[in-house]
This record gives C-alpha cells, sequence and structure tokens, in this order.
C-alpha cells in the first residue's frame, strides 16, 4: 500500500510560481511511473502531468506545457511539480497519482493510489 501525501499549494497571483511536492510511503517508488490531476471546482478531474520510472520520459497536457515541469526525485521518494506563469484557470485541488509499472497514463483510471491533494489558487 502506497501513500501520497502532497504539499506546497497556496495562493498566488497571476505570473507567479509554486512547486508542488508528493511524498510517497509504503512502496517501492522507483517502480511507480507518477501522475499530476487536477480539479477545478465544477468540472471533471483532469491530467496536468506524468512522469515515467526512471525520470527520463515526461508527458504534459497542452494547457500547462512550457510552464509547468514535472520531475522526480527516487533517491527521497517524492515527486515534483513545478508550475510557472500561473493563470486564474489553473486554479484546482491538484493531486498526485502513482501507477505501478513501467507505462504512464493520462486516464486515472489507470492508477492505483491517489495522495488526498494540494489547493492552488491563482488570483487575477
Amino acid at each position: 500500500q502506497v501513500q501520497l501525501v502532497e504539499s506546497g499549494g497556496g495562493l498566488v497571483q497571476a505570473g507567479g510560481s509554486l512547486r508542488l511536492s508528493c511524498a510517497a510511503s509504503g512502496g517501492p517508488f522507483s517502480l511507480y511511473s507518477l501522475g499530476w490531476f487536477r480539479q477545478a471546482p465544477g468540472k471533471e478531474r483532469e491530467f496536468v502531468a506524468a512522469i515515467s520510472r526512471s525520470g527520463g520520459i515526461t508527458d504534459y497536457a497542452d494547457s500547462v506545457k512550457g510552464r509547468f515541469t514535472i520531475s522526480r526525485d527516487n533517491a527521497k521518494n517524492t515527486v515534483y511539480m513545478q508550475m510557472n506563469s500561473l493563470k486564474p484557470k489553473d486554479t484546482a485541488v491538484n493531486y498526485c497519482a502513482a501507477h505501478y509499472g513501467s507505462s504512464w497514463y493520462e486516464a486515472g483510471r489507470e492508477y492505483d493510489y491517489w495522495g488526498q491533494g494540494t489547493q492552488v489558487t491563482v488570483s487575477s
């Protein structure tokens, strides 16, 4: 059983930056591909970014390409998401998720474990 705990959310002005972290415990972290998802009020959860087990391959939603960067530190059992040039439409609860295996997915249903989420609010 893997536990995921997100942190780093908060309130920021448009154009600002935040760095989210997700610390994992209870499992072989390096055997999981990881993803970040977000859910805005009244909207469905959407894919944001994913990273392979080694960290060598990443994938992003078109809406965040060039602004967000996903990375991981397998020695620290932590995945990060650096968010730059934030926009009000980025306001959402952000979740990290873990999939056991070498593949990574944009579909949330493929992930085995989820964190509790961290709120990101971007003011205009």
